[in-house]
């Protein structure tokens, strides 16, 4: 049995620009720039100015030329490849794995396999996350349905921190990052990083990405008590006495505390620490990897096919996505 990287997208660039194409132009090339979508001709033979290193130029693969607005450009051209020296056959290779690995992949890990440095790494992960994030959005749940809503908290303990970093401010989640999610049984999952739970954060989120004819699942969280009102039906389980089913088996949230325990491993065994910054996009790879998952059907190369769908209208630059730090510690 072959190994899927013995495709040879993964290692001819021509067959990486034509993989990629097809996903991102299914009906053939559409000019960035005009929109048009006749009167484009692929330009063969294209070189890039003499340099030292390649003094008869470089071949330009992939390039198309429109003339509507007579303008140049790739597949790259606004996607979250452009204006990336790294090969497409190398991004193809980093969206699988990331899109293959249930609990994430550290960028230091993908900068070795790559062979690419790992500032490059870093940037690259953090572009596919963006391809990752769901624009859509539309409302989870509806009629006979239901959607369970928790919160985790995600951050080092304390306890583990020497002396003088702890922030000696009480009991409770300290310094750790608020992470809220909905999930809809045997459907999609949303979630959200915001700077504190309470009633007044989490009333207006529910109420926007849930259907109010949808039966809302939670603990036994006093937070929850009035927002439940606002649905066809509320139901809760009460964590506080160590209940964590009722009803029959109806009345649960093992749904959402399965999601976070994957979500808690990458971040905990795989990133080691990721950056509050960040934090949204790190949410938004795991929710990408649960609503494509292997459970609906959709295989890694599906799921890989599908992440780079996302690529077109997020360009993500250094500027957008400070470096300063790098928002990982996994080996």
């Amino acid at each position: 049995m072959a190994s899927v990287f013995s495709a040879k997208y993964f290692h001819d660039e021509e067959a990486a620009f034509a993989a990629v194409e097809s996903i991102v132009w299914p009906k053939g090339p559409t000019c960035p720039k005009c929109g048009a979508v006749d009167r484009i001709n692929r330009l063969a033979g294209q070189h890039t100015k003499p340099s030292k290193k390649h003094p008869e130029g470089k071949p330009v693969i992939g390039l198309w030329k429109c003339y509507h607005c007579r303008s140049k450009f790739t597949v790259r051209v606004g996607t979250v490849f452009e204006a990336s020296h790294v090969p497409l056959t190398l991004w193809l290779q980093a969206a699988h794995l990331m899109c293959s690995s249930k609990k994430g992949i550290s960028s230091n890990q993908l900068g070795r396999i790559l062979g690419v440095q790992l500032n490059t790494a870093w940037f690259m992960s953090h572009r596919l996350r963006e391809a990752m994030r769901d624009g859509t959005l539309p409302p989870l749940g509806g009629a006979n349905k239901v959607v369970e809503a928790d919160e985790t908290y995600v951050g080092g303990k304390e306890k583990n921190k020497h002396a003088r970093k702890r922030a000696h401010a009480g009991r409770g989640p300290v310094t750790k990052e608020a992470v809220v999610s909905l999930i809809e049984r045997d459907g999609r999952v949303r979630s959200m990083h915001l700077p504190e739970v309470n009633a007044k954060t989490l009333r207006p989120i529910l109420k926007a990405q849930i259907d109010k004819r949808t039966y809302l699942m939670t603990d036994d969280a006093t937070v929850y008590r009035r927002i439940g009102e606002d649905f066809a039906g509320h139901g809760t389980v009460r964590h506080s006495m160590d209940e964590y089913v009722r009803g029959g088996g109806f009345q649960h949230t093992n749904t959402i505390e399965n999601f976070f325990s994957i979500l808690k491993r990458g971040i905990t065994g795989t990133f080691h620490h990721v950056s509050q910054q960040h934090l949204h996009r790190y949410l938004a790879e795991f929710d990408f990897r649960h609503n494509e998952r292997a459970k609906l059907g959709v295989d890694d190369a599906q799921r890989t096919a599908r992440a780079l769908g996302g690529i077109v209208g997020k360009r993500l630059t250094y500027r957008q996505s400070p470096n300063e730090e790098h928002s990982e510690h996994g080996f």
